[in-house]
């Protein structure tokens, strides 16, 4: 595989907001390849595609990631077996979401999902081009290197609209509740909360465990997605270049990424969903490190690893679906051009 060519070769033009936050490198020669749109959009309009991929795809697993933040958030700092478990497992997980909220409930925090995608991949995008413009994706290692810092970078700037999303999704009845509960009653109320009680600096509370999160994540995959859909397509399971081969590829790929990333995961939506003093200091946690001990010490190895079921599920159908709907969106841009002279 060429240098930059990443690891969605089979597809032309920049890739789409695929794996949620993970960035795939862009691609500047495009391949007709079969089910591909044939001709080329400007590199901005690609941007703003990938971008609404993602988000279209944020609509359909987003019920996954409120079952992930619930899981992670269960029994927080107690050790196992010592607390009730309204939440075992994914699937008993959907169901215990759709008694205590209605199926509503699997959608909740979708507003601040979508906001987090668009100011998400529009930045690692921007910050990715500049990157591989400046030839730092053709040294070794350098598309790994640079997909993780635009990650995280995305990470940084997207920060308030993921602490805003982790609020909401952990909200439900008492009965069923996991995690603080900082009861907002909208989006924009609990931006108008936060920032009304902490100033700018609440909005960014616990961005330290989202930045390693994502670099992790996105290294994991783009060192890992390219060879998987290739062994994937040389046992002849499904023809190269299908969107099953892609399916399938994100799929084995999932395996490392959900197994490497799940613990900086689970920090991360424990950072920032704790209860805050005054001042926005954690009364839980004092930052990264300390709450990758705390868990560790009282719930133990595993309990870094809480919601990996939830966490894997989404990495395969989320890349999948991004890549379909990026080239769909693609299409129908391209079927408004002018034909050239």
């Amino acid at each position: 595989m060429a240098a930059g060519a990443g690891a969605l070769a089979p597809f032309p033009g920049p890739p789409p907001a695929s794996l949620h936050e993970f960035p795939y490198p862009p691609q500047n020669r495009p391949r007709v390849t079969p089910g591909s749109p044939t001709g080329g959009v400007p590199p901005a309009t690609d941007l703003v595609l990938g971008a609404a991929a993602g988000c279209l795809a944020c609509v359909l697993t987003n019920p996954l990631e409120v079952v992930k933040t619930r899981l992670q958030l269960q029994g927080e700092l107690q050790p196992p077996g010592t607390y009730p478990r309204p939440y075992r497992g994914v699937l008993r997980a959907v169901g215990a979401v759709c008694r205590a909220d209605g199926l509503r409930g699997l959608q909740k925090g979708l507003a601040a999902s979508l906001l987090y995608q668009g100011l998400m991949n529009g930045v690692r995008f921007y910050c990715y081009s500049h990157a591989e413009d400046a030839g730092w994706t053709g040294y070794p290692g350098g598309t790994v290197a640079a997909g993780a810092v635009a990650g995280a970078v995305g990470a940084f700037v997207g920060s308030p609209a993921y602490l805003v999303k982790t609020h909401l999704q952990a909200q439900t009845l008492s009965a069923v509740a996991v995690g603080h509960q900082h009861n907002h009653e909208s989006i924009s109320g609990a931006f108008e909360s936060i920032y009304k009680q902490h100033g700018v600096a609440g909005l960014w509370r616990g961005v330290t465990g989202a930045v390693p999160r994502v670099a992790v994540g996105s290294a994991a995959q783009l060192a890992t997605f390219t060879s998987a859909k290739d062994w994937v397509c040389e046992h002849q399971w499904f023809r190269e270049g299908s969107w099953a081969a892609v399916l399938a590829g994100g799929m084995v790929s999932g395996v490392a990424v959900a197994v490497t990333m799940t613990p900086f995961d689970v920090v991360s939506t424990r950072l920032y969903n704790q209860p805050v003093d005054a001042d926005g200091t954690g009364k839980l946690y004092r930052g990264f490190l300390d709450c990758i001990l705390q868990i560790s010490s009282k719930e133990g190895l595993l309990g870094l690893y809480k919601g990996i079921g939830a966490v894997y599920l989404r990495l395969g159908p989320h890349t999948v679906l991004s890549l379909f709907f990026w080239d769909e969106l693609r299409k129908m841009v391209q079927h408004q051009q002018p034909p050239g002279p």
